[in-house]
């Protein structure tokens, strides 16, 4: 059985992103790309659908199928596991009865899929388990295993290290180091196994490298080289981050998952930009929502997706973020990305996309048993397939901060957006499925609307503001008239708030985001009447807040029979966990709006709930106190930036955003957004 989900770490080398447990196994491997087919899976489901084992033997029950131990029952303890500082190489400090290890594991930053594990002795005497069990294609397919002996250097020196190549189809491993796991007798187990002893001052590596099975094994790698260019790498690109010069870099008092930690504000944000970077394709720029498929929002339900995809959303907030942080090449990267990834058929345009831009739509179910029996197990993320009316939003308003920046635009990049405009004109009165991504009756959802609001009204300013060309004359009119549309079918005056969508009485999160792209200012009285509903209708007595309540009309929120059985909103029964990046947006409404006791206890709420490591997923569970949902969360992530970096402004440690200019208008004040010459204007920057 997989380990909880916060039990676990991430690898990269921003090509794939392997996640290891506490108790030493590596239970999935995607290779050579974040959405390839797993070469481990047991994440998602049983050993046998692949891992690779290096822990303590003491971990480990005796019997065929190499159970893992809980530490109380091991007689070995996890006594330290963290990051190299400003990395993503992993080390693990075990202690036995009879002496001390120390496990080291990291993924080279090069162009190939190399895993490397060192174990290191550092004091008495460890005997430790090595179980390699490969399955290509999901669990699916059991690989031709070969065992080659080293050969002899002709030059006199060290012979080369014996070797394992596992082959199936088009794909490889190689496994070198010393010694290696031998084949089981038995058939039925389908692995190789073994023990060494390690000493006090005595080191072993083991690598393991994925190829395309029509070459032969690439050459070793130089542990001791890459280790020491893969730390400076990272450290490299984590010391381009400047902290905020103004005030003090406050700490920030968190409770981990596991563990205990004090954590300063400027080691958050970078363990978060880390994470953005780790799952961003190194040649591509694409930016995956997660490594993971199918871990679920609720254990045991159905709300299982797969995060190994780009959304537009993500990348677009992960540029901001980018060059507010001073990383300009990856904003340079992430812009090029969306660019190439929405050219084509504007017609045809999708709100995920595939690592290298790929248009796909197609999801289907894969034959693993789950994480913990959630089924079912996907594969692609049909949401792909539906109607995103903010998609363009989020593009547009990105790129007029750009401009902003001093930005110039090329013989692509305005052509593109012309056509993306001329899609939100053609597609007006099309309903959609919200942020969210409802798999529900479609419907007009407001921040669907604003977000449309704001991609026309970026196209006015590309036009008035920059002097790019356009037909400003009717985006301007398709701006006002969604303006009067929204504050009328939008904002219910009765309850005093925005509403999920038209015809609703009822929140949502993504309500969150109209300050953000400028069409109401943060302290206004009606976002703020919307903020009260929101704490009223979806906050959990955790602090955290849902996305949604997943009903069809009033029921009381706080009883679970409510949801139980009942197809809601989302098309899917019972109701969701609370969702960590919504939460956090929450936390920046607080920030931007005078709550800042508000802001900061709500942030340390979310920190809370972070593993030894500083890894956030996508929700929590309240009742089951642990982690859920796709592991770690890009989105989860980009919003704690940009919460904290709202405090530090309202604090006085961060320059603020620009001052946002006026919001618009409703039809009953100045003429329907009139008022408003920008969309973008001290934004979520």
């Amino acid at each position: 059985m997989a380990s909880l989900i916060e039990d676990y770490a991430l690898l990269s080398n921003m090509r794939t992103g392997p996640l290891v447990s506490r108790t030493g196994s590596i239970d999935w491997l995607c290779a050579p790309r974040f959405d390839s087919p797993s070469v481990f899976g047991a994440l998602l489901g049983e050993p046998d659908h692949g891992r690779w084992l290096l822990a303590p033997a003491c971990t480990v029950a005796e019997g065929a199928d190499g159970e893992v131990l809980d530490e109380e029952d091991s007689g070995a303890q996890v006594a330290e596991r963290f990051y190299v500082e400003n990395t993503f190489v992993l080390q693990t400090v075990w202690v036995t009865d009879s002496g001390s290890v120390r496990v080291t594991d990291f993924l080279p930053l090069t162009s190939r899929t190399d895993v490397v594990r060192r174990v290191e002795g550092l004091t008495g005497e460890v005997e430790m388990y090595h179980e390699l069990r490969v399955r290509f294609g999901y669990g699916a397919v059991v690989p031709w295993v070969s065992r080659f002996e080293g050969e002899e250097d002709p030059g006199g020196g060290d012979p080369a290290p014996p070797m394992l190549v596992a082959m199936a189809g088009p794909d490889a491993l190689v496994l070198r180091g010393e010694p290696l796991p031998e084949s089981t007798d038995d058939d039925d187990e389908r692995r190789h196994r073994g023990t060494f002893t390690v000493s006090a001052g005595q080191a072993r590596d083991f690598v393991l490298t994925h190829f395309p099975s029509h070459r032969t094994p690439p050459a070793p790698v130089d542990v001791n080289e890459q280790l020491t260019r893969t730390v400076e790498l990272w450290q490299d690109w984590s010391g381009l981050y400047s902290p905020p010069a103004v005030g003090e870099d406050e700490p920030v008092h968190i409770v981990p998952v596991r563990g205990h930690a004090v954590a300063r504000r400027s080691d958050v944000v970078r363990r978060s930009l880390l994470v953005v970077r780790a799952l961003m394709h190194q040649e591509t720029g694409g930016l995956v929502a997660a490594p993971t498929t199918s871990l679920p929002d609720v254990v045991g339900g159905e709300r299982n997706w797969d995060h190994r995809f780009a959304w537009l959303r993500d990348a677009a907030m992960a540029l901001e973020v980018m060059l507010d942080h001073d990383h300009d090449r990856e904003a340079a990267q992430l812009r090029n990305w969306l660019l190439r990834a929405v050219a084509g058929d504007p017609h045809d345009l999708q709100n995920i996309y595939g690592v290298a831009g790929e248009r796909r739509g197609r999801e289907h179910q894969l034959d693993l048993p789950g994480y913990e029996r959630s089924r079912p197990v996907r594969e692609g993320n049909g949401a792909a397939g539906q109607h995103q009316s903010d998609a363009v939003g989020h593009v547009m308003v990105v790129f007029e901060k750009l401009r902003r920046r001093g930005a110039v635009e090329d013989h692509l990049s305005w052509p593109l957006q012309q056509a993306m405009l001329r899609s939100v004109v053609e597609n007006y009165e099309v309903t959609d499925q919200g942020l969210w991504e409802m798999r529900g009756e479609r419907q007009y959802y407001t921040h669907s609307r604003v977000l449309m609001w704001a991609a026309l009204q970026c196209g006015v300013d590309a036009v008035r503001v920059h002097g790019l060309p356009g037909d400003a004359q009717l985006w301007e009119q398709l701006r006002d008239a969604l303006a009067e549309e929204i504050w009328t079918s939008g904002y219910d005056p009765e309850v005093g708030s925005f509403v999920q969508y038209y015809g609703a009485k009822t929140v949502d999160a993504s309500l969150l985001q109209l300050p953000q792209v400028g069409f109401v200012a943060y302290d206004d009285e009606r976002m703020l009447g919307t903020v009260r509903r929101i704490e009223e209708e979806l906050r959990h007595p955790s602090g955290l807040i849902h996305r949604y309540r997943n009903v069809l009309g009033p029921v009381d929120p706080d009883d679970p029979d409510a949801y139980a059985g009942v197809i809601g909103v989302d098309g899917f029964p019972g109701q969701d966990n609370p969702h960590l990046g919504a939460s956090l947006w929450l936390a920046a409404q607080y920030a931007r709006s005078g709550r800042t006791d508000s802001a900061r206890k709500l942030v340390d709420s979310v920190l809370s709930r972070a593993n030894d490591l500083g890894l956030l997923s996508t929700e929590w569970s309240p009742e089951q106190r642990r982690m859920t949902g796709n592991f770690p969360q890009t989105f989860t992530h980009l919003a704690l930036v940009q919460a904290l970096d709202a405090l530090d402004a309202a604090q006085g440690r961060r320059a603020p955003a620009a001052p946002q200019e006026s919001p618009a208008e409703t039809p009953d004040a100045a003429g329907a957004g009139t008022g408003g010459s920008s969309a973008v204007a001290g934004g979520a920057s």
